[in-house]
């Protein structure tokens, strides 16, 4: 007996191995892609720290290039704000951007789809497919330049519900424990893999090593 409980311990650790490098995969693995354009109205609505317009413009535009944007055609625009310099009550962007999609269509989002009608998920996969790979990336408040840990534990949230499911995504760990009116620096992580464009080297670039 005390064999087969041997053997079980072992075929169990076999197995979580396997799971844990397919749950990794190979983030090295090719995949076909092609960039998809995607509008999307966010509205950032907060109890613990507030936002100018400009800043949650500059904040966003630097979370969706986290995310796998292409930055040549980013457009972060501020929306529906009253003040642009300081804090305003519910600041806005509106944002047009093209984003990697696989090219079979399934990919991996986080969590289930959003139901804000504000974004579109349609697409204009009009372009050629291009080479791709999956990338890690951890989202943290100091990062991304957030003013505090608390404001972006609310953000933070917000992005993962509404901005996320807009990506192709896969393996992701999101954490929060956002208190509304009280500060909690470091209270929340997103840790994720995204496609990013393969690296063209230039036309008749030797071989590494040559």
């Amino acid at each position: 007996m005390a064999a087969t409980a041997v053997a079980a311990v072992a075929a169990g650790s076999a197995l979580a191995a396997a799971a844990e490098g397919t749950r990794q995969g190979s983030e090295d693995e090719a995949q076909s892609a092609v960039w998809t354009a995607k509008e999307l109205t966010f509205v950032y609505q907060g109890f613990t720290s507030k936002y100018s317009c400009d800043g949650l413009r500059d904040k966003m535009y630097t979370l969706l290039l986290q995310l796998g944007a292409r930055k040549q055609d980013l457009k972060v625009n501020e929306y529906g704000c009253i003040n642009f310099s300081r804090p305003d009550p519910f600041p806005g962007v509106k944002v047009r951007m093209s984003v990697l999609q696989p090219v079979s269509g399934a990919s991996n989002t986080a969590g289930s789809k959003s139901n804000d009608k504000s974004a579109d998920r349609s697409g204009d996969q009009s372009g050629e497919p291009v080479p791709a790979h999956w990338k890690s990336v951890e989202l943290q408040p100091d990062r991304v330049d957030f003013t505090t840990g608390s404001g972006s534990c609310e953000l933070m949230e917000q992005v993962h519900s509404k901005v996320l499911p807009l990506f192709a995504t896969r393996n992701v760990d999101f954490r929060s424990t956002c208190i509304p009116h009280q500060a909690t620096p470091g209270g929340t992580s997103l840790r994720l893999e995204v496609l990013q464009p393969d690296v063209q080297k230039p036309a008749g670039t030797p071989p590494a090593g040559q």
